[in-house]
């Protein structure tokens, strides 16, 4: 079957992620419309295409266990010199986010990693771009706020394309969440929420 590449994450609904996505590819990030306007909890992952089953049953139970929370962006970051990214801070949610990025890839499970840098939630709007492109985002960006309530996270898998189209998604507590995102620019992106 080979290998698919895999992301979990925590969608920006609207419509604040459009808004987020144009912004990235206005600072000139090809990547803009390949990704939709997310809070990582699994980084891009290698992954037996013959998993997926036992991936989303794990994925469903993490949400099964978990609830909705609020979630809160405020101003910008960077990790940069180490990593060429500018980001929307996450100020409200950062602990749920901790704890399910913990549960998506805890020793029990199917999604198994180490990362490369420790977990820090955040919204990427700039990343591997001219450094006066970078200043602009940072700077442009320094003022945004968006607020809502997360109720639920999804899989993600990278195409050929390098565009990550959603798998599946996965409401908190027993069913319900809130409804579906609209994709954003094009690609096909999904909801917002999430938490334990």
């Amino acid at each position: 079957m080979g290998t698919v590449t895999l992301g979990v994450s925590i969608a920006v609904p609207e419509p604040y992620g459009s808004l987020l996505q144009e912004r990235r590819a206005s600072f000139g990030d090809p990547a803009a419309y390949g990704i939709p306007t997310h809070v990582t909890l699994l980084p891009p992952t290698e992954a037996e295409a013959g998993d997926l089953p036992a991936i989303e049953t794990h994925l469903s139970q993490i949400a099964t266990a978990g609830r909705p929370f609020p979630m809160r962006l405020s101003g910008t970051g960077t990790f940069r010199p180490l990593s060429p990214v500018v980001y929307v801070q996450v100020v409200e949610g950062a602990s749920a986010c901790s704890w399910l990025q913990k549960r998506v890839r805890e020793a029990s499970g199917p999604l198994v990693r180490e990362l490369q840098f420790p977990y820090h939630p955040h919204v990427t709007v700039a990343h591997g771009i001219a450094e006066e492109a970078m200043d602009r985002a940072y700077e442009e960006l320094s003022s945004y706020e968006a607020a809502w309530t997360c109720g639920s996270f999804a899989l993600y898998e990278q195409g050929a394309d390098g565009v990550w189209r959603k798998i599946n998604e996965f409401p908190f507590g027993a069913g319900g969440g809130a409804p579906a995102v609209p994709a954003q620019g094009g690609s096909s992106v999904d909801q917002p929420s999430l938490r334990p």
